[in-house]
């Protein structure tokens, strides 16, 4: 699905990076953090697919939030969209399939 390997951070649109935080008090650090959760879940954003392949990422920032995160890759970078705290539908995805995959 997405090479990890060839990823080489991440890229900031001027316009889009304090979006996150005025909206629902994410920093782009934390958007950044769910990357790195072992427990990461992805999953493809097909709705909102239309002009490039679009994903969604459900995973804990370093302070234990469990954030959803709507990305792109570009090149070898890692877009993000947007980021909020996860919904309770979500939090219960995640959890899921971490027992699942235990």
């Amino acid at each position: 699905m997405i090479s990890w390997d060839k990823l080489r951070g991440f890229e900031w649109d001027q316009g889009n990076i304090d979006k996150s935080y005025q909206k629902h008090g994410i920093t782009p650090k934390e958007s950044e953090e769910v990357f790195l959760d072992s427990n990461l879940q992805i999953i493809r954003d097909l709705k909102h697919s239309k002009k490039e392949p679009r994903f969604i990422i459900i995973g804990k920032s370093f302070k234990k939030k469990t954030l959803f995160v709507v990305f792109a890759l570009r090149k070898n970078k890692v877009r993000v969209v947007s980021a909020r705290l996860a919904n309770k539908k979500e939090r219960r995805y995640y959890e899921q399939k971490i027992k699942k995959d235990s």
